[in-house]
């Protein structure tokens, strides 16, 4: 049983599902008192198996560029049954989304960035450097594509963000096991259509142009017999046509009208047709790229998703589209079978702490890894240097460890 709500938004009338509690079973039902619900409608990230032949989506960022606490940009984590996981796109705010999830870093060491735009790659660079203080041991490897330029492409900028931030990672490997600061870098071809630039344990990850300024592409990952194809941003085109139809999840970015976007975002009227329209996809367009496509179901992100942006963005589509279709927002989680795809919402950990290590750290030798200056050495405060190093001295005989204070040690050397 559904109620039908009527809703005029904008003038429109909006079709809203709301399911209601007990009607799937026809009547009243009881259950234990003590023992835990049998059908839960979200998903607790940590708490299931994933089946050998069966994926599992997580949005960890379906949002725009401009900041949010509800919506990360853009950023999607696919697990595999086969023990897999990738990270496609990744940006801002999107990391504090992964670990919500409490995966050990070590099991998320494959990013592909469909562009190099801040809202697409912004949080890699927080990810890829404070890897190693949240417990990643192993190197990471990123996927990406070639520039217009060879300046713009994603070797380049993985270069000089390196080059930007040389002293984040010279300090922090002066502190935590250096694996975890491995970076492989594998950039490909933008314009290659259709081709292969992962086929590893039984995956195959595709490449596809995509139209959003140039040296943007879309991936279509293989696996067990499922497809997922991922937009990142683009308009529809005919790559995506010929190569994304008939898979079992396509998400697809999709944008609010350009006059929502001038009442939302002060955008003047040729700024609002351009992005919402030209560089990027209207909710019309995502509906008939859709319905030429024909996927399993279909997910549009990459908007604002409120009360109100929603059932415009929805009644949009359906003028072009009435297949499976959800409008995403973070933590939204899909479970893809060859029998079914089920739609949830994860319910994220609010307080998480780094998931446990997966391997034997090995810490460096602090004072040889980094090279201080005489300046900041000679400023250690000799007293509460004392009370450190006591504290240390505890430690040791708690822990039946014998860890040598380093900063905090030298102030009594020329002593002793």
């Amino acid at each position: 049983m559904l109620l039908i709500l009527g809703l005029a938004v904008w003038g429109l009338d909006v079709e809203v599902r709301v399911r209601t509690a007990g009607a799937a079973s026809g009547g009243p039902s009881e259950w234990s008192r003590t023992q835990p619900f049998p059908d839960r409608d979200v998903y607790y990230p940590g708490t299931e198996a994933l089946a050998s032949d069966e994926m599992r989506v997580v949005a960890c960022g379906t949002g725009m560029p401009q900041p949010r606490l509800k919506q990360a940009a853009a950023c999607f984590l696919v697990e595999l049954g086969n023990g897999d996981k990738f990270i496609f796109d990744m940006g801002e705010g999107s990391f504090e989304r992964i670990m919500a999830l409490g995966i050990p870093l070590d099991q998320l060491d494959k990013v592909f960035l469909g562009h190099l735009h801040l809202d697409h790659a912004g949080d890699f660079p927080a990810f890829y450097f404070t890897g190693p203080v949240n417990n990643r041991l192993t190197p990471l490897r990123l996927w990406g594509p070639s520039g217009v330029r060879p300046e713009w492409g994603t070797k380049t900028w993985a270069a000089k963000m390196q080059e930007q931030w040389a002293w984040e990672k010279a300090g922090r490997g002066s502190a935590v096991d250096p694996r975890g600061h491995a970076l492989e870098v594998n950039e490909f071809d933008w314009m290659a259509v259709n081709a292969v630039v992962y086929n590893e344990n039984g995956v195959v990850i595709r490449t596809l142009p995509a139209i959003h300024l140039d040296q943007s592409v879309s991936f279509i990952l293989e696996w067990n017999g499922l497809r997922f194809a991922f937009s990142s941003d683009t308009l529809p085109n005919k790559w995506w046509k010929e190569h994304a139809t008939n898979v079992d999840l396509s998400i697809h970015e999709c944008f609010i009208p350009p006059q929502m976007m001038m009442e939302r975002y002060g955008m003047a009227p040729s700024e609002a047709v351009m992005v919402g329209t030209q560089g990027h996809t209207a909710a019309q367009a995502f509906g008939k790229i859709m319905s030429l496509t024909s996927p399993r179901h279909a997910v549009c992100y990459h908007f604002q998703n409120d009360f109100d942006t929603a059932p415009v963005v929805l009644s949009e589509i359906r003028k072009t589209y009435d297949g499976p279709l959800d409008l995403a927002t973070d933590f939204m989680t899909w479970n893809v079978t060859k029998d079914g795809i089920r739609t949830r919402m994860g319910v994220p950990n609010h307080e998480s702490f780094p998931a446990p290590v997966q391997m034997v750290k090995q810490p460096p030798d602090s004072m040889k890894a980094y090279q201080w200056t005489e300046f900041s050495l000679g400023g250690v405060e000799p007293e509460s240097a004392r009370v450190t190093n006591e504290l240390i001295a505890e430690f040791n005989k708690r822990n039946g460890t014998d860890v040598k204070p380093s900063l905090t040690g030298l102030p009594f050397m020329k002593k002793e």
